[in-house]
């Protein structure tokens, strides 16, 4: 009797961790650790920002890979953090993918998490955290966009899982926390009025800083008539927007990340 042999698939794992320091005025490298296939770039720049590009040398996530980010923004530090490309989620055959980000930004710092929209294909699994803990005084803006598949390739997401979960924590107290899951019939559920009516890009922003109050009616401006909508409350402006492809999705979210950032640009990776 023959025996048959199960190959192993291969996964892709990766670590990377980025800690600043303020030194004359400007944010500097104080560590940076890289393993497998997560890599962190630093664009050269002319401020006091530091600039992180988060890369997945795997060319994309499917079941079973795991990534984990952590950053460090010490006191009076500026940093944000991006991604390369859209982080695209493939078929999975086997288990989820994992995606976790740990964010900790010290007295008087400020860290911007911008990473670009991730693509999430037929049948992907994909669960992701944020973690992130703040000074009494720090300031934190995020923001994640999903696209369930790519509507100008006729590609779309009909079934799968995506689970999103944020916690974020100042001083040690939860200031925010939410969870999104999508599962099994991803394209009936999402056609349901109450969730996004057919729309396949979505995104969800938070901005943490004493500006926040001040910035719930611009943001809503720029939100217009699109289907979405901004609040806020305890220091904290969250804005919630849809859209019915990627491209309207940017189109929306460039001019609201960068009111969010007092008028400054989305990252030079981010492109239309």
């Amino acid at each position: 009797m023959q025996t048959i042999k199960h190959t192993r698939q291969q996964r892709a794992r990766g670590i990377g961790r980025l800690v600043t320091k303020s030194l004359g005025g400007r944010t500097r490298i104080a560590e940076l650790y890289q393993e497998g296939a997560a890599k962190i770039r630093l664009p050269e720049s002319f401020t006091d920002e530091l600039e992180a590009v988060t890369i997945n040398t795997a060319g994309g996530i499917t079941g079973g890979d795991e990534f984990d980010w952590h950053f460090r923004a010490g006191p009076g530090c500026f940093v944000t953090a991006t991604t390369q490309a859209c982080e695209k989620i493939y078929k999975a055959s086997v288990g989820t993918g994992q995606i976790t980000s740990r964010i900790d930004v010290g007295a008087g710092a400020k860290f911007h998490w911008l990473p670009q929209e991730s693509i999430l294909f037929d049948n992907a699994s994909l669960t992701r955290r944020l973690e992130v803990n703040l000074a009494d005084d720090a300031e934190f803006l995020a923001v994640e966009a999903i696209l369930l598949g790519r509507k100008a390739m006729g590609e779309a997401m009909t079934a799968g899982l995506v689970r999103d979960r944020w916690r974020i924590r100042r001083e040690g107290t939860l200031l925010h926390a939410e969870d999104l899951k999508l599962e099994g019939d991803v394209a009936g559920l999402t056609a349901h009025p109450g969730v996004l009516a057919g729309r396949v890009a979505f995104a969800t922003l938070i901005h943490v800083s004493p500006r926040a109050e001040g910035l719930v009616s611009p943001i809503r401006g720029l939100i217009g008539e699109e289907m979405g909508g901004v609040s806020y409350w305890q220091g904290k402006l969250v804005a919630r927007v849809s859209a019915p492809d990627g491209f309207a999705l940017r189109k929306i979210l460039i001019p609201i990340i960068s009111a969010l950032r007092g008028g400054a640009s989305v990252p030079k990776v981010w492109t239309l």
